[in-house]
């Protein structure tokens, strides 16, 4: 990580950030294919679901319950509410553009146009965010968090994820490196690591989540 975190763990935090841009390097590979058409594999492909939904359920438990107990914290500093606007307003602009990118996969008529550039900038703002968060604004979490604020984040992720836990885990501990993944797995309880390995990496193996699937909808 490069850095130190005196009061919370930041292992899942980062875990799920290079989850996210993983994902965001094989979108943009995708968009980048010439042999098909990328809106319909983009269309059709589990990955790009699940990304949605984990980006969103990410930043959604970070606007609930992180960025409001920060802001009243900080109330009477106003250099780190600044950095809580930042983060709050890259949120916004990034969010958005997964309708966008909805939107134009949806368009036979304009949308291979348009995909490319929102994509790019989804791959820009994601990464530019996500370094911002880790350079700056995790350690302002760390100091300014109590240990049941942590908790209460962490909580709220995991809820929000609920049962699909079972993709959840492997998607983001898909293409982790395997050093890395060896000692990750195995720093879980046994009730996450036994049916990850034995179920839950199986099955997602077997989605092959970005292989484009038949598409009902003709375009």
């Amino acid at each position: 990580m490069g850095q130190e975190f005196k009061n919370h763990d930041m292992t899942m935090m980062f875990t799920i950030h290079d989850a996210l841009r993983r994902s965001t390097e094989q979108i943009a590979r995708i968009t980048a294919r010439t042999d098909e058409d990328p809106r319909q594999v983009l269309r059709t492909a589990v990955g790009w679901e699940l990304f949605k939904k984990y980006l969103t359920i990410h930043h959604t438990a970070e606007d609930v319950t992180v960025w409001p107990v920060m802001r009243r914290a900080l109330a009477d500093k106003p250099d780190e509410l600044e950095l809580l606007e930042a983060m709050e307003g890259e949120h916004a602009v990034i969010d958005p553009l997964l309708a966008d990118i909805d939107a134009a996969l949806a368009d036979r008529d304009a949308g291979l146009e348009r995909l490319g550039g929102l994509t790019d900038a989804l791959h820009t703002m994601l990464h530019n965010h996500l370094d911002h968060e880790e350079g700056e604004a995790l350690k302002l979490m760390d100091i300014t968090m109590s240990k049941e604020e942590w908790g209460v984040f962490a909580r709220e992720g995991s809820t929000r994820v609920g049962d699909d836990a079972r993709r959840y885990l492997p998607w983001l501990l898909d293409g982790m490196p395997p050093a890395k993944l060896t000692g990750f797995v195995a720093n879980l309880p046994d009730a996450l690591r036994t049916p990850y390995e034995t179920e839950w990496r199986p099955a997602y193996e077997a989605l092959d989540i970005w292989a484009p699937k038949a598409d009902s909808a003709a375009r």
